[in-house]
């Protein structure tokens, strides 16, 4: 299952909105939605955000997303210079 269905399927098990998701963790309610859509992917500090809030593990909410994958590897290598 593609991140974007876990992260809603998440939020919607623990009865919040987006715009309860999103004040919780410093986001915008659009970005919650640009999440649940595919439009956009979450950073690895938001995604620590969204396991604890929905009470997921990371990994559970990574594992066998390429998308995902991908991201963090970018963001990793950007950040290391």
């Amino acid at each position: 299952m593609e991140i974007e269905k876990k992260l809603k399927n998440a939020r919607e098990n623990v009865g919040l909105t987006q715009e309860e998701v999103a004040e919780k963790i410093m986001v915008t309610r659009q970005t919650i939605s640009n999440w649940e859509t595919g439009k956009s992917l979450p950073d690895i500090i938001s995604i620590m955000n969204l396991s604890g809030l929905y009470q997921i593990s990371i990994d559970e909410l990574l594992k066998e997303d390429k998308r995902m994958k991908e991201k963090l590897e970018k963001d990793a290598n950007a950040a290391q210079g």
